[in-house]
């Protein structure tokens, strides 16, 4: 897709280098490109350029039409797991964030091109941002027209609301960045009634002036955060129809679309939102009447009913899942199904995540990270379609990605070093040998049952797999009390910069239930480290975050790293506009038509 005159008038800020990644945790069963590791990982790279902050010019709707795209019909939407929550302030898994683009705006959004060229444009505000005072005060301006579901239009008050509210405990699952920001990591303490009494965030923090204008001041330079905005987890909230916690089930759309019916885990339908306006929207369109979520849908099923193209499925596409890994040849060798696919490498780096409250002996930690088999463990997902072994806890997409970096020789033995897990366990009591390992009752999780079960086993490990159930299972494993040792995750940068790695998932100010620092992982070092880092200049910043990198790999190791994913998606014949995104690592939902 060319760029447009409209889209070249764009402002050029190139923050940092890298890919984007809708949400930071998924459950990720991604698969890939094709089979050549050093190819795939030259163009995770090439996908990762300069971020464009955009002006009001690039900001303005109507988005740029798809070649061929008609109006009319119903896509199908196959998905295994249910959705772990629909409110926007809780949204950080993957899954709910591909939904998010089609129901809910905020204040800025993600535009891409097809060629791995990504915006952050003006969603409910007329451009990406303006910033003053080095950086600390960002100001935005709502468009005219915009409004939701009921026809109310939305103003500032809705836009402080919504960051409000996430100062409420029953907020507890989402992005953290911009409380934190402004108020510190214990923000909760500032607006505990999450702004639904009298007491409202004071004008230094976040002012409203007018119905039009928002205004955020920090107390430093804060140059990611029109891409912060863009997250599915700040997407707007309108302050006459929230529910609280009742509004996980029912809310009120923004988007091009708008819940008909949900029953959680069972049903969810979408139709069209009459009050979405497409002039006032530039990345998103409406071309189909609706869409038709199935849920239970195995892996291995989606791609035996895409495969076929037959009734329904003609007009199906895999949301979030991927062809199942004992398919892929059936896909590969036939150009007629191969052609239904899309592909491109994923930000996500799985590792074995240690709870450090239960696994406190490091040398256990340790003879798990030589003992676990990355290759038996990617075979399961797709062998070479599946990922790549990782070799530590930074992804190929990300700036200051390090692929000779090896701590644990992964890449010489990722079948796993045996002798050296081992040697390591002599002398450690039978008592600290029993591990209790956390699995999702997914296909996916099924096979890393397997995989762990058996690598650790064979050197002298006692492992009890929990079944947990796979739509709550991130939220399972981040409560703080859970009767777990590990867990496997998987973390994807929230926009390109290490910061959206090491500070979600290493930072101690993030030890809470809900949060996503999985092994509970506090220790000054790194503290030190990330607001060394926070405050420096990118260049300056990369040597930092590489610092923190090693150090809690070698000195902690909070997690064994075990693949990078690839993503590898089927879908039907009828289905036009399909493409591979690289903001969310799965089949752009924005501008999907059906052909007849």
């Amino acid at each position: 897709m060319k760029l447009t005159s409209r889209r070249a008038r764009a402002i050029v800020v190139a923050i940092a280098a890298g890919s984007l990644a809708l949400t930071g945790c998924s459950e990720n069963k991604g698969t890939s490109s094709n089979k050549d590791s050093k190819k795939d990982q030259q163009e995770a790279s090439a996908q990762s350029k300069a971020v464009v902050y955009a002006d009001a010019a690039a900001s303005t709707g109507p988005a740029e039409e798809v070649p061929g795209a008609k109006p009319g019909g119903t896509i199908t939407a196959y998905q295994e797991s249910g959705l772990t929550h629909l409110d926007p302030g809780q949204i950080y898994v993957s899954d709910a964030g591909q939904v998010a683009n089609l129901l809910f705006r905020g204040l800025t959004n993600f535009e891409e091109d097809g060629k791995g060229n990504v915006s952050v444009v003006g969603d409910l505000a007329t451009d990406s941002g303006k910033s003053s005072d080095g950086g600390k005060t960002w100001t935005y301006t709502l468009k005219d027209g915009v409004k939701d579901q009921n026809g109310n239009e939305i103003t500032s008050a809705d836009i402080r609301h919504t960051f409000e509210r996430q100062f409420a405990k029953f907020i507890f699952d989402g992005p953290t960045y911009i409380q934190t920001w402004l108020a510190g990591p214990d923000y909760r303490k500032v607006l505990p009634d999450g702004g639904f009494g009298k007491k409202h965030l004071p004008d230094t923090m976040l002012e409203t002036p007018d119905d039009k204008t928002v205004v955020f001041h920090f107390d430093t330079a804060r140059p990611d955060l029109p891409q912060t905005l863009a997250m599915p987890g700040y997407t707007v909230v309108p302050e006459k129809t929230d529910t609280k916690e009742k509004y996980d089930k029912a809310p009120v759309s923004t988007g091009p679309y708008k819940i008909s019916e949900y029953k959680v885990g069972k049903v969810l339908k979408l139709v069209k939102n009459e009050n979405w306006d497409p002039k006032t929207d530039s990345v998103r369109h409406q071309y189909v009447d609706g869409w038709d979520f199935q849920f239970g849908v195995t892996e291995s099923t989606q791609t035996k009913r895409l495969i076929s193209d037959q009734g329904d499925a003609k007009s199906a596409i895999q949301f979030t899942g991927s062809v199942d890994a004992t398919q892929i040849q059936d896909v590969i060798s036939d150009a007629s199904v191969n052609k239904r696919t899309i592909k491109g490498y994923q930000p996500y780096v799985m590792s074995l995540t240690f709870n450090l409250d239960r696994v406190k002996n490091k040398a256990v930690r340790d003879a798990v990270a030589y003992a676990v088999n990355s290759k038996s463990l990617i075979a399961g997902e797709g062998g070479a379609y599946g990922g790549d072994v990782a070799p530590n806890l930074f992804a190929p997409t990300l700036p200051g990605y390090e692929p000779t970096y090896d701590p644990f020789g992964r890449l010489k033995t990722p079948q796993g070093n045996i002798a050296k897990a081992q040697e390591l366990l002599k002398g450690v009591p039978a008592a600290q040998k029993k591990l209790v390992f956390a699995y999702s009752n997914s296909e996916a999780g099924q096979k890393r049952k397997v995989a762990v079960e058996d690598a650790l086993t064979k050197v002298g490990f006692d492992v009890v797999s929990k079944e947990v159930d796979s739509a709550s299972y991130y939220e399972q494993i981040a409560k703080l009390d859970n009767p777990y040792d590990m867990y496997i995750t998987g973390w994807g940068q929230d926009w390109p910069s290490p910061g959206t790695v090491v500070t979600p998932i290493y930072d101690g100010d993030q030890v809470a239930d809900g949060s996503s620092n999985y092994s509970h992982i506090d220790d000054p070092k790194v503290q030190e480290l990330i607001k060394k880092a926070l405050t420096q200049e990118p260049t300056e910043a990369a040597k930092t975050w590489r610092e923190a990198h090693h150090y809690i790999i070698e000195k902690i190791n909070p997690g064994a790293p075990l693949w990078y994913t690839k993503q590898f998606q089927l879908f039907g014949s009828n289905i036009g506009g399909a493409r591979y995104s690289t903001e969310s690592s799965y089949i752009d939902v924005t501008r999907l038509f059906l052909k007849s």
